[in-house]
């Protein structure tokens, strides 16, 4: 071993063992520490110098750090130095751009939602616009991650983009200056139905607890009696703002959340420390498969002191808490420092991580698994695997041809047709295409690659392949066949069959080209299972009361 690499060798050595020797005791593990490091270091130097291809030290590196982390959970990573910029962006919802969505659709850098009062939206930019140059550095065949980088940067530093617009032959440039984009954690607030306030929050980044204060606010100032709080899809966040969100609904010093790991000295209790906005007014909070971490510690903890009615379904099942900690050379590393309990005493971890069904839900967890807790009117409730809803909703399933639409980027190009055929529409609650309209849309699809096999369909093929396997299938080929011609899906057929649901999903894009992230909100709600189950149960006082008595 030369003398570099014996040098490094010994100060990761060192400098391991030194942390090895605070947090344990004298013994075995230091050497194994010290031992694993030296054959680590060895090993590299060795595929370096040796290995039959140029090898690049950091991403090798990387993925090495990368596959160590996820053998112990999800949720530990390592973020290097080129990455903390949008780790920052994650927890505190701020970043240097122009304030607009984009992504690639057919293949094309395209503007997907411009946030209001943002550059992108001052300047005129809309949905469906393609980008094809960034200060003249030509897009075509750069990924995603490039292409956000060169649109973020340093607050009033110019960018100038080359744009084609739906229905204009010629290319245009916009010039603006880039701004500090705060991504807001409540997208919309408003009356959902008479007397009924509905807030959607979508993160937990910094001042996320005083926009839903805000929110609440402003809608008992506009009449709201009772309030949802929509928590679906909501991956989580920073701890400190689950504490906020939670304080305003329950009162001040009351517990929300304690963290235990491996140093006593992390085990922490998390209480309220402000005045609530209303401890009294109905609330519905409503959950599903992706409401994760900090979401799921608000929904618990409207669970645990009965404060709330929960609607939907059980949530992901994550109560690990990460700390970042860090690393040479500006890297960082997010690890798991411990577990997370609400008021009740359970923990909302899933038993077992690393299997789950597709959508990310949790699989049936044995009753022998879990535990009993109460809740403070003495309900029960069970740790084990996120947080069961009081009032479960079935989550609706799109057909196969309405997710091949979406995927092939159809209802969107479909919306941008629309929005420069039509000036204006109606408030985004009240609009609606007409059967008219949803024909024009049928004939524009005529000839456009549609592409997709229902669950039928899948089935079939799987019989065809066990049938082959087991040897069978000479002597079932004639029925199969048959069954495939009767369930073989059309087209044409499909868009009348599921006609309601396509629909929405066409007015849900259209609105949102006209009023925005607020606008594609309220278009869903008349056809949104689990808000009109919530302004049910809230409108129906005996029954709200009895759920939260337990009875």
């Amino acid at each position: 071993m030369n003398k570099k690499w014996k040098a490094i060798v010994a100060i990761c050595a060192i400098s391991i063992g030194f942390l090895a020797f605070k947090a344990t005791p004298v013994g075995d593990r230091t050497f194994e520490i010290v031992k694993n490091l030296d054959i680590f270091a060895t090993l590299f130097k060795e595929v370096n110098a040796y290995y039959v291809d140029d090898i690049h030290p950091d991403q090798l590196m990387r993925t090495g750090i990368t596959a160590m982390l996820a053998s112990l959970d999800p949720y530990t990573n390592y973020i290097p130095e080129d990455d903390i910029e949008d780790y920052r962006t994650i927890t505190t919802g701020e970043y240097g751009g122009i304030g607009a969505i984009v992504d690639k659709k057919g293949g094309v850098s395209t503007v997907v939602m411009p946030y209001e009062g943002y550059p992108a939206h001052k300047a005129g930019l809309k949905a469906g616009d393609q980008i094809l140059k960034i200060n003249g550095i030509v897009l075509e065949g750069k990924s995603s991650d490039a292409i956000s980088k060169l649109l973020k940067g340093q607050s009033n530093s110019d960018i100038v983009l080359t744009v084609k617009r739906f229905g204009q032959e010629k290319l245009f440039d916009v010039t603006l200056a880039r701004e500090r984009i705060t991504i807001s954690n409540v997208p919309y607030f408003g009356m959902v139905a008479e007397g009924i306030g509905y807030v959607k929050l979508t993160d937990f980044t910094t001042e996320a607890g005083a926009e839903v204060r805000n929110a609440v606010n402003e809608l008992k100032a506009d009449g709201a009696k009772k309030i949802i709080l929509d928590l679906r899809g909501n991956p989580g966040g920073l701890l400190e703002e689950a504490v906020n969100v939670s304080n305003v609904f329950v009162g001040k010093g009351r517990e929300v959340v304690t963290t235990r790991g491996k140093l006593k000295n992390w085990t922490k209790t998390y209480n309220t420390l402000n005045d609530p906005a209303d401890t009294q007014i109905p609330l519905a909070v409503l959950i599903s498969n992706g409401s994760a971490s900090a979401s799921e510690i608000v929904a618990g903890v409207m669970q645990d002191y009965d404060r709330g009615v929960l609607v939907g379904q059980r949530s992901y099942g994550k109560g690990l808490v990460q700390q970042t900690r860090p690393l040479a050379y500006n890297s960082q590393l997010k690890v798991t420092t411990g577990k997370y309990y609400i008021p009740s005493g359970r923990c909302i971890q899933a038993i077992d991580y690393s299997h789950r069904n597709p959508d990310g839900s949790i699989g049936k967890i044995p009753d022998s698994l879990k535990s009993e807790f109460k809740t403070q009117s003495g309900r029960s409730v069970f740790d084990g695997g996120g947080v069961n809803p009081d009032i479960e909703v079935e989550p609706f399933e799109y057909a196969p041809i309405a997710y091949s639409l979406m995927s092939n980027d159809l209802v969107f190009d479909y919306a941008t047709r629309y929005y420069y055929a039509h000036p204006e529409i109606k408030p985004a609650k009240d609009f609606t295409l007409t059967d008219a309209e949803y024909d024009e849309f049928k004939n524009w699809l005529k000839d456009k690659e549609l592409n997709y096999t229902t669950q039928v369909e899948q089935n079939i093929e799987k019989l065809i392949a066990s049938a082959k396997q087991e040897k069978y299938y000479q002597d079932i080929e004639q029925q199969i066949m048959d069954l495939k011609r009767e369930t073989l899906h059309n087209k044409d057929q499909d868009l009348i069959t599921f006609k309601p649901e396509i629909k929405k999903l066409l007015e849900q894009e259209i609105a949102g080209r006209y009023y925005f992230q607020s606008g594609m909100i309220e278009s869903t709600f008349d056809q949104d299972r689990e808000v009109m189950e919530a302004i049910k149960v809230l409108n129906d006082s005996e029954r709200y009361q009895s759920i939260l008595k337990g009875k």
